[in-house]
């Protein structure tokens, strides 16, 4: 807990200096108690380091570098996160670039060395300094001995003591969270616990290099028959937890088109092998590269796209990828109503909410990019718009659909860096309608129905008790008790929300008397 409140009394100093606590304060308007307990973090005797000509979301933008490492991967996931920050904190957020200088080569030899064993660090012939260093990990170029072949590798190894600094930040992070949604029941909307765990979950995976590897390798197993599309092959024997070792790509940056334009290589086509290899990844795959920047991306002399780092990916299961395909062919085919039918199938906007009007709202988003350029449409900023306007109808956050519309949005600005006219929509139309007729085939309907049939008879050993359930309930629901149980589980509740809030108050209370104190001591 101490540690904690010595992160978080650290954090609000960085962005008391930074003059951004003041401008959240009037957007957000806080309860007293909160807005007394954000002054107490962040409390400083120093002077403010930007003046407030700066725009804020670049002084916010800079707090987050001054912060370090953890804090430049939440930067860049609040940029996914515009209903939490607002759309201009939210791009500017986007730029924040995940590179920190490099840590010394000696360090990364070692690291190796005790990750691989002397017997696989041995077979490593050449080793480079750092090519690219990033905020949990950095790369070099090595050459190793394998099957008898001299084998060019790419080498990512972690940073060192890594892990300790981002749980312990992100668990301070958790704790604010946590009292920010207690104190502000209008946040709980935003699940902004859900957003940091998240984070923690996503950041745990970056930081063991064999879920990235193995990401690599399901990526490379689902496209290998995408003529478009290769993935690099990972050397097992050369990997660990903190090492990852990958074929070196031998290609041309995509963000190069300079370099590309000396080639044969058809951007037009390219741009439609980015935008196409996305959506095949995303709904039929249900497991897509959540970080497909420029920077991550290579052409090769066949004009085959190869990605690189797998430390972020999506993944979305059978309801999210129909959801995903029906909204966006709805667009396309301007049949708002079949759009908001799939929201309300998917149990995705409440039941209670109407369907007329989110329907209306819908073509409020969708009609106005039909009259357009092409080169002004974009889906990512339509699914962001979306999710904006679902919030008005208290639809769930879906952060794997957050990481899924960030993901477009960049792809969408790769693909137009190499054809500034490329149709997103009529590049995404095939795609979306062949996943879309496989769906509704007798093929797969024989397959759901096989599937479900299967789960039923599992299922008969449990149908004894399952009737005794529903006799019991039939019998309460004759006799009036259902009512009554429902009244004392809801005064029940009502308890448990004035003891939690309570509780919160005294852990306010003494928390505010210890941060007293620090400033005191400080």
């Amino acid at each position: 807990m101490i540690r904690n409140l010595f992160i978080l009394f650290k954090i609000g100093r960085v962005l008391s200096k930074s003059n951004t606590i003041e401008f959240f304060e009037k957007i957000y308007k806080p309860p007293i108690l909160l807005k007394l307990l954000i002054k107490l973090f962040g409390v400083s005797f120093s002077k403010p380091k930007y003046s407030h000509n700066v725009p804020v979301s670049e002084r916010l933008s800079s707090a987050f570098k001054e912060l370090g490492p953890t804090f430049i991967k939440l930067g860049q996931f609040l940029g996914t996160r515009p209903d939490i920050v607002g759309e201009s904190f939210a791009k500017e957020l986007q730029k924040l670039q995940d590179t920190l200088p490099p840590f010394d080569t000696h360090l990364a030899k070692e690291s190796i060395k005790k990750e691989l064993g002397n017997e696989f660090f041995g077979k490593i012939t050449e080793f480079s300094p750092p090519i690219a260093a990033a905020s949990i990990a950095q790369v070099h170029f090595a050459k190793i001995n394998h099957d008898n072949k001299q084998i060019e590798i790419a080498i990512k190894v972690l940073r060192p003591n890594i892990e300790k600094i981002f749980n312990e930040e992100l668990e301070a992070l958790m704790l604010f969270a946590s009292i920010v949604e207690n104190l502000a029941p209008k946040t709980q909307r935003l699940k902004l616990v859900d957003v940091v765990h998240l984070l923690k979950e996503i950041t745990a995976i970056e930081m063991d290099l064999r879920f990235e590897a193995a990401a690599a390798n399901e990526l490379k197993i689902n496209t290998k028959e995408d003529k478009n599309f290769e993935v690099p092959k990972v050397f097992w024997d050369f990997t660990s937890k903190r090492v990852l070792s990958s074929e070196k790509v031998n290609g041309i940056p995509i963000k190069n088109l300079e370099e590309i334009g000396k080639t044969k290589i058809d951007k037009k086509e390219l741009a439609t092998d980015v935008i196409q290899s996305f959506l095949l990844q995303a709904v039929r795959d249900g497991f897509f590269h959540g970080d497909m920047h420029q920077g991550n991306l290579f052409v090769n002399n066949k004009g085959k796209i190869i990605p690189v780092d797998f430390g972020i990916m999506g993944r979305l299961d059978k309801a999210n990828k129909k959801y995903l395909a029906e909204i966006l062919y709805g667009f396309i085919e301007r049949d708002y109503e079949k759009v908001a039918d799939v929201h309300f199938r998917a149990g995705l906007v409440p039941a209670n909410e109407s369907k007329e009007a989110f329907s209306q709202a819908l073509r409020s988003i969708g009609e106005p990019i039909f009259g357009q350029k092409i080169k002004n449409i974009s889906a990512g900023k339509l699914l962001a718009q979306l999710f904006e306007i679902t919030e008005k109808f208290n639809m769930t956050t879906q952060p794997q659909l957050l990481l899924l519309q960030k993901t477009m949005v960049v792809v969408e600005g790769v693909a137009r860096s190499l054809d500034e006219n490329a149709n997103i929509w009529q590049i995404s139309r095939p795609v979306l309608e062949k996943w879309l007729r496989d769906e509704i085939s007798p093929k797969a309907k024989l397959s759901e129905a096989i599937n479900t049939t299967s789960q039923v008879i599992d299922r008969l050993p449990e149908l004894p008790k399952l009737m005794d359930k529903a006799s019991q309930a039939l019998e309460l629901l004759a006799c009036g008790a259902s009512t009554a149980n429902s009244e004392i589980n809801k005064s029940i509740k009502i308890e448990k929300l004035k003891l939690r809030h309570q509780k919160y108050k005294v852990i306010i209370s003494f928390l505010s008397v210890v941060i007293l104190l620090l400033v005191v001591l400080n």
